[in-house]
């Protein structure tokens, strides 16, 4: 074995028992929590079902007690189609007459059998190997009819009335993964049509549930500059729907649920990426997610530091300082350079920092003075530093961030940054540089 290749095993050994590490306290935290988990019809077949039955096994097997929201609407046209049958929507919702339900039933049914066979498989060499799910349902759903909304008679679509939430909870006290179609019966046994995503709300919120996820056909909400917004107030996020700000198909129908249910108790309201391989999985455990995440009130506030932040500053890195993570930077330093850093605070708490040092002339800065209280380093806040300070760079029209670091240099070669010498640091940081401190130098073009 060549040594290149015996390096490579090394990092990638690295890189995998960092992962893992990382992600022990999502699984602690995680445990014994209620996940509701809502898809369309096209997830529920082919590649993507085969891929989300594989990771919710992985949750399941976490001890999250999950619950599946599954949709049908390909297969309903489907189904339409081969009957001769013309589909009818109003405002998006369908408009289900007798011969529609018809088609209704048939398409759920097919599609909960093929969902429950997927969930239920445990071939060897997948990742379901040696497992068994139990997958349940039952009658969970009270509807009662949509009505007549501006002229239109919708007939057997219906809407949410009641969760029986303890017959659900019962299922899952029994370490069963409870598997429901948007299908609900009135007190005269009528059968309603409903919409997926409102179903998952009203079983999420019932339940009290720790997550609402729903997958989408986006990466989930992006700012003006198509970049992944990860994460958003109920109220800002309800701003963006109302401006209609690069909503897809899928989010028009899911981000008023999302929004509705983290105000009625459900703590966060997740949307992921339907086509992203493994996307629950990078989602709950790494640090920086892959999709939007909704809550009720801010996780965290980011701002910009002033000199009043001087001596909440100094208690902050004080004990990095100590133990050789943070050059030593005295009070009066902070003071001349306080404009400079960039702070998240926690209920008003200091919780963390970082500072950004640019040299103009050479298009490239510096990314000083990161540090995080320990309790909250497993909350991704490096990360979100890591982007403010990025976007001040770039703002400033600066191309090149490195950084010197002697204990953390994992974290940054995960993050997008490269190893390299201090012959690639800006002059005048060069004839700084403190050969005693043998920091590394990681770069990482903007």
């Amino acid at each position: 074995m060549s040594a290149v290749q015996s390096q490579s095993e090394a990092d990638s050994t690295a890189q995998f028992v960092a992962w893992v590490r990382g992600a022990a306290p999502y699984v602690h935290a995680f445990r014994g929590k209620t996940f509701v988990i809502a898809f369309g019809g096209e997830v529920a077949g082919g590649d993507r079902a085969q891929k989300l039955a594989y990771d919710c096994n992985l949750l399941a097997a976490l001890g999250i007690r999950l619950v599946l929201v599954h949709g049908a609407r390909p297969q309903i046209e489907d189904e339409m189609a081969r009957r001769g049958l013309e589909p009818r929507y109003h405002h998006g919702l369908r408009v289900t007459d007798a011969a529609a339900l018809e088609c209704v039933k048939a398409a759920m049914a097919v599609t909960r059998l093929e969902v429950e066979a997927l969930l239920s498989q445990g071939l060897p060499n997948t990742p379901m190997a040696g497992s068994y799910m139990r997958v349940t349902g039952g009658n969970f759903i009270t509807a009662r009819p949509v009505g007549v909304v501006e002229g239109v008679d919708f007939q057997f679509t219906g809407a949410v009335r009641k969760i029986i939430a303890d017959e659900i909870k019962a299922d899952l006290d029994q370490q069963n993964v409870v598997l429901i179609s948007p299908l609900g019966v009135s007190p005269a046994g009528e059968i309603f049509n409903l919409s997926m995503e409102d179903v998952a709300e009203a079983v999420a919120v019932a339940l009290r549930a720790e997550k609402l996820i729903y997958l989408c056909d986006a990466p989930g909400l992006l700012d003006e500059t198509g970049h992944l917004i990860d994460s958003v107030t109920a109220d800002e996020a309800e701003r963006m729907f109302e401006a209609n700000q690069g909503l897809t198909e899928d989010l028009h129908l899911y981000l008023p649920c999302a929004v509705r249910a983290v105000r009625r108790g459900v703590a966060r309201a997740h949307l992921i990426d339907h086509d992203k391989d493994g996307g629950l999985l990078l989602e709950f455990f790494t640090h920086a997610g892959v999709g939007t995440v909704v809550s009720r009130d801010p996780l965290f506030r980011f701002r910009e530091a002033s000199f009043e932040d001087v001596a909440a500053l100094v208690a902050l890195i004080t004990p990095m300082e100590m133990d050789g993570t943070l050059v030593r930077r005295g009070r009066e330093l902070l003071e001349q350079e306080i404009e400079r850093f960039t702070l998240v605070e926690h209920d008003g708490v200091l919780v963390g920092c970082a500072a950004l040092y640019p040299f103009s002339d050479e298009r490239a800065a510096e990314l000083a003075c990161l540090a995080v209280t320990p309790e909250y380093r497993r909350a991704g806040l490096g990360d979100h530093l890591l982007k403010r300070i990025e976007q001040r760079a770039r703002m400033q029209r600066l191309e090149r961030l490195f950084v010197l670091t002697t204990r953390t240099a994992h974290w940054f070669r995960e993050r997008g940054f490269n190893e390299t010498g201090p012959e690639a640091l800006p002059r005048q940081k060069r004839e700084l540089y403190n050969f005693q401190r043998r920091s590394k130098v990681f770069v990482k073009n903007l």
